[in-house]
């Protein structure tokens, strides 16, 4: 225990410390831009930093995320300070903090993650617009309006006014910011933020511009107590629940980004919401704002190298230091630079990599609602309208059902239907249905992922009205058997008419019930296949093909046996264009320069590494193998074999690692189990002696790996290489 103890002790003072302070550095300038774009006291920004920090930081489930004000309740806290004065509002951050306590003690957590990620950034977006438009009039010169239309409306005039030392401030610190990201890396060290409020202070000291003064004198010390809200207490405990409500989420949903940013222990969403309430109530009790996980100091501890909460408590201690002892000079920085970061911050809210992402989910109209609602009327309206519109387009999604029909060439229909099969979309199955002319043979294929009692008693009402008119019905189910269990447990069919069962592709063709067990006279099984692909795989597949026709570009060479057992692409869960497969008896590969070299396998091996420039080679090798049992057996030696004796000499190699052959008995299993698993590791270094190979696989270009297929219990298990070459022999030649 005690050298475990050591460690992280050490492991703190290496990476912690030095990442705590960097976030330092991050918080300070953005927590007083916070609480000045809030209305609330500067010196609530480090309250809350402070609280957020040491708090949220010790009791959080996350190990590395950092929480403090943050931009997103802006609106919120504003509004709140303007109904009640900013006392009550530290009165309501309490509440929030002790409403969060008790969702995280209920397990609530992840109830958070189900809010729409668009409703999320367009509410991001819809703040940042304010905050960059309010604080713009700031940096003009003028004072923030109580809207965001009338600071549009009256910012051309301001534009067009613009001077004075304020203005060349402003404009100063977004120069900075914007060209800080360029500098040298040793100057980056610093960040940007702070490093534009230092520079826009020491020129407005330098040159003594006339500017706004900030000044903390005696805020943080100066404690006054919370008051109780003074009004409906229904709209109060409408902003206790914003409050709780947003920030929690926010830090949830950070905290499940953070995530994906290191290596280190996953965050538990519970006990983070319990920190987080925990941290609100300590910072309403000390005067600050309410307290959330913010992402940009997140990734800014994780980037910085921090290891564990340390971090993020110590960068706590620092800031409530700062303001202690240190809160004097700030009244050297302008306030016209503390604006002109937020309208940065603001600006920097609109993500084009957020809009790409919602683009690609059809969920652009919930963003642009939730943030146009935000921007004109307000924020918990724009959230619900996002809400609404993003549930509104959910029940339109289960409404969809598509319905393709078209003639299959042995001239019976062939129809898809594709979709959630609800009671909402049972009028469209209908009318589709009932368009195709009674008589015909239909082949349908159910691509579908749910079906509710409504659209089963649809689909089977209009299928037996089919069937007694003349027509015959195939029904094939591509995933679930949705309709083939409604039938079997309604009890529905005549005995003469059972529901067809679903096959998978995956399945031998003695198991796939669309087609005979035994091809009829004249027909070809393979020809059979190929029709089956074409009418009911194709159709899902060919948009895949089409992008694939333009050039393949596998990552792996995958060298395995030709046994029919041996299904690549099933056993490794890959698709078209993954794999650049070479088959052959016994997975071998010649060695390079060999007199029995096989063309074919060097071929493949010079054009998969040299053209296709794959990362990865595979030898693949599987239980109860043929040319394995020919090598342990001598049966490779009959005469009417002469070219598999040839094959297989490429072989001795592997039964060399075993030992001397059998007898001509049958191998016990273990004996031919370890000599399938050696020739695996023989070939890995056979593949050695080809030009190039060796020396890509030292400089980490190539990696060789050996995969071995129990057949029988359907398990594929790695294979390492030998642990060292033994004095093997090169392959007879006669």
């Amino acid at each position: 225990m005690k050298t475990i103890t050591l460690s992280s002790w050490i492991t703190t003072l290496r990476h912690d410390v030095p990442a705590s302070l960097v976030v330092f550095l991050v918080a300070v300038p953005l927590s007083l831009g916070v609480a000045m774009a809030a209305g609330a006291p500067l010196a609530s920004g480090l309250i809350a930093a402070a609280a957020g920090g040491i708090v949220a930081g010790w009791l959080g489930g996350s190990a590395v995320q950092v929480s403090g004000p943050t931009a997103s309740l802006t609106l919120v806290i504003a509004g709140l300070v303007q109904t009640y004065g900013w006392r009550a509002t530290c009165f309501i951050t309490i509440l929030a903090g002790l409403l969060q306590l008790v969702l995280g003690a209920f397990k609530a957590a992840r109830a958070a993650l189900a809010v729409s990620p668009a409703v999320v950034h367009g509410m991001l977006t819809g703040v940042g617009i304010i905050i960059a438009v309010a604080q713009l009039r700031v940096v003009l010169g003028g004072d923030p309006q109580h809207s965001t239309w009338a600071n549009l409306v009256e910012l051309p005039g301001q534009i067009i006014d613009a001077h004075g030392h304020k203005v060349m401030v402003g404009v100063l610190t977004i120069t900075v910011l914007l060209v800080w990201g360029r500098t040298p890396k040793h100057v980056r060290a610093v960040p940007a933020p702070l490093a534009a409020l230092l520079v826009a202070a020491g020129t407005a000291w330098a040159f003594g511009w006339d500017v706004t003064r900030i000044d903390l004198t005696g805020a943080v010390t100066s404690w006054q107590p919370p008051q109780i809200p003074q009004g409906e207490w229904q709209l109060v405990a409408v902003g206790v629940l914003l409050v709780a409500l947003l920030a929690g989420a926010e830090s949830l949903l950070c905290c499940v980004a953070t995530d994906a940013t290191h290596t280190g222990p996953r965050a538990d969403l519970d006990r983070e919401l319990s920190g987080q309430g925990a941290a609100n109530v300590v910072s309403g009790l000390l005067g600050g704002l309410p307290v959330a996980g913010v992402i940009v100091r997140s990734t800014t501890n994780v980037r910085a190298g921090a290891r564990s909460r340390w971090s993020a408590v110590l960068h706590g201690v620092w800031v409530l230091l700062f303001a202690l002892c240190l809160g004097w000079t700030i009244k050297l920085i302008p306030m016209e630079a503390l604006a002109a970061l937020l309208v940065f911050i603001g600006i920097r809210t609109i993500s084009l990599g957020h809009i790409r992402k919602v683009h690609g989910h059809n969920e652009v109209p919930v963003y642009l609602v939730t943030m146009l609602v935000v921007v004109g009327v307000g924020l918990a309206e724009g959230v619900v309208a996002g809400l609404g519109l993003a549930a509104l387009l959910a029940l339109r999604r289960l409404t969809r059902v598509t319905v393709d029909k078209r003639p299959a060439p042995d001239g019976r229909l062939h129809a898809t239907i594709s979709g959630s099969l609800t009671f909402l979309g049972v009028p469209r199955l209908t009318q589709e249905l009932r368009a195709i002319p009674a008589g015909t043979a239909v082949e349908l294929d159910l691509n579908i992922d749910f079906m509710d009692y409504a659209a089963f008693e649809a689909l089977h009402s209009w299928r037996l009205d089919h069937e007694r008119l003349g027509g015959t019905i195939t029904i094939d189910e591509l995933h679930d058997e949705w309709y083939t269990m409604a039938a079997s447990g309604a009890r529905m069919f005549p005995a003469k008419s059972p529901p067809r069962a679903a096959h998978h592709w995956w399945l031998p063709w003695a198991h796939h019930r669309r087609l005979p067990a035994v091809a009829a006279a004249g027909q070809c099984r393979l020809t059979q296949g190929a029709d089956e692909f074409h009418q009911h795989r194709a159709p899902l597949m060919r948009s895949i093909f089409t992008e694939l026709a333009r050039a393949q570009q596998p990552t792996h060479l995958f060298i395995t046996c030709a046994d029919s057992r041996v299904v690549p692409s099933l056993i490794t869960s890959s698709g078209p264009g993954d794999l650049f497969t070479v088959r052959n008896l016994g997975n071998l590969v010649p060695r390079a320069g060999s007199d029995l070299g096989d063309n074919s396998v060097a071929a493949a091996i010079e054009y998969a590494t040299r053209v296709l420039d794959v990362r990865t080679i595979t030898v693949c090798g599987h239980s109860g193998c043929a040319a394995m049992v020919a090598l342990l057996t001598g049966q490779r030696d009959r005469p009417d074999l002469p070219e598999l004796d040839r094959w297989l000499r490429h072989g001795d190699p592997s039964l060399a690692r075993l030992g001397p052959p059998g007898d001509g008995e049958p191998p016990p299993g273990d004996t031919l189990d370890r000599l399938c698993r050696l020739n695996i590791q023989q070939q890995l270094e056979n593949l050695r002696t080809y030009r190039g190979i060796a020396e890509r696989v030292e400089a980490g270009q190539l990696e060789l790996v050996g995969l071995y297929f129990d057949i029988a219990s359907a398990r594929v298990h790695v294979v390492p290489p030998a642990p060292s070459t033994p004095s093997v022999p090169e392959p007879s030649q006669g």
